[in-house]
């Protein structure tokens, strides 16, 4: 993994702008403000450069991104050849399964421009939900959702066009 051109942001301001955009993160929609106040300054908003990655495929991270501005590209390497499987625009959530548990990279996220992203870490991120023990529950039950979701979101509008993903799918059976 590439290291960030910025470390330190600044608080203030910005705190209150991440406090603002993990409230609007499905995957901390159940969190009261007290424990999103602790994830907002926790995180810590690191810059990339066109073509920096943030992470590399088979890597284990345990860092999950909010992108703040610019536009990251998700890439699959497989038998030489590295595909672009989709981008990120401001306002996307990636990674947030690395914050509940070791979670091996299955792509490169790369940024396609220069972007900025909130980097949440799980040691601070488990240490900090530590203090809100009630809340893992709701923590899990908004992944469930999300899983969930996906897969019927999936069946309902892309099942016809992947026929040979059906025999494949079930992931909500977990």
């Amino acid at each position: 993994m590439n290291s960030p051109e910025s470390a330190e942001p600044e608080r203030g301001s910005e705190y209150e702008e991440n406090l603002e955009l993990l409230r609007q993160i499905d995957f901390f929609s159940g969190f009261p403000l007290e424990p999103l106040k602790i994830f907002a300054y926790l995180g810590a908003r690191q810059r990339f450069r066109a073509g920096e990655a943030l992470f590399e495929q088979g890597e284990e991270d345990a860092t999950a991104f909010l992108l703040v501005a610019g536009r990251l590209r998700l890439e699959r390497e497989s038998g030489g050849r590295t595909r672009t499987i989709r981008f990120f625009e401001a306002g996307a959530f990636i990674g947030g399964l690395s914050l509940l548990g070791d979670c091996r990279r299955l792509y490169t996220l790369r940024a396609e421009e220069t972007s900025v992203c909130l980097a949440l870490e799980r040691e601070k991120f488990s240490r900090a939900l530590e203090q809100f023990p009630g809340q893992m529950p709701r923590l899990f039950q908004t992944v469930v959702d999300a899983i969930v979701g996906w897969e019927e979101n999936f069946l309902e509008k892309m099942a016809e066009d992947c026929g040979g993903c059906i025999p494949r799918l079930g992931v909500s059976l977990l």
